[in-house]
């Protein structure tokens, strides 16, 4: 991987870090924060790349709260469990009440 590749994932990483327990954002989020609005797809491959990073990769999801990322986790619904843990409602692999839930790091940071 190039350098600046890799520094954009510890960019990612360090917003990722950020977002409160209860609560989460999106891969696309996360890009416009970054000021890659179109590299959501690049935000979504340093969160495949996160484990043993400490960072809470089951708190980025799709724009629309489907848990896109939940077969990079361990286990049959592990990102699931993790999310519900945090009283976070998902049906059908989807956070409900994505808005009551939803950080959005350009607003919040």
């Amino acid at each position: 991987m190039q350098p600046e590749t890799l520094s954009f994932f510890e960019k990612v990483y360090e917003v990722a870090k950020k977002i409160p327990y209860g609560k989460v954002t999106s891969y696309g989020a996360i890009a416009k924060y970054l000021g890659a609005g179109k590299s959501a797809r690049i935000v979504g491959y340093a969160m495949n790349g996160s484990h043993g990073k400490d960072v809470p990769a089951h708190r980025v999801v799709n724009r629309k709260g489907l848990l896109t990322g939940k077969h990079h986790f361990e286990g049959t619904n592990l990102m699931q469990q993790l999310l519900e843990s945090e009283g976070i409602e998902v049906v059908d692999h989807q956070i409900q009440n994505l808005e009551a839930v939803y950080w959005d790091p350009v607003k919040d940071l």
